[in-house]
């Protein structure tokens, strides 16, 4: 009986384990519907206007509150050296609770509180405007992080 429940917990984690690792990778679908919450203020395309918040095209590779032609908010201009350039650990953070991270910025936006929005919102963002696909880790990587 010991060897079956043995036998029958590998089975459970052989089969468990691969689903976690899928169920954290992006869904770039599920990232262009978060996305539409931030289309009324926000444009994505290389050389679209700015709307009432900056276009986001290069986001990833330019300083913070740096885009052409955008009046950036006193808190946001004063918390941008702070930051430097967006990552995609410091974009979750501030799309957490905008008002949080940067306080007196004038994005409206109350936050997006589920982490995995926040993981499809950032993927679909590096793909729509021109950013280099963030690596994975390699496995030699994860395996110092577990040591």
């Amino acid at each position: 009986m010991n060897q079956l429940v043995k036998g029958l917990s590998i089975l459970g984690l052989s089969l468990a384990l691969p689903l976690a690792a899928h169920a954290s990778e992006p869904d770039l679908g599920k990232g262009a519907k978060v996305f539409k919450k931030c289309a009324a203020c926000h444009t994505l395309g290389e050389g679209e206007d700015n709307k009432i918040g900056p276009n986001l095209y290069g986001m990833f590779e330019r300083p913070v509150a740096s885009a052409a032609d955008f009046n950036f908010s006193d808190g946001m201009t004063a918390r941008a050296a702070e930051i430097g350039t967006w990552t995609d650990e410091n974009l979750a953070e501030y799309l957490t609770k905008p008002r949080d991270y940067v306080p007196g910025t004038n994005m409206s936006f109350v936050g997006l509180r589920k982490e995995k929005d926040r993981i499809n919102l950032i993927a679909y963002l590096r793909q729509e405007t021109g950013a280099p696909v963030a690596e994975a880790e390699s496995d030699e990587e994860q395996e110092d992080e577990a040591e």
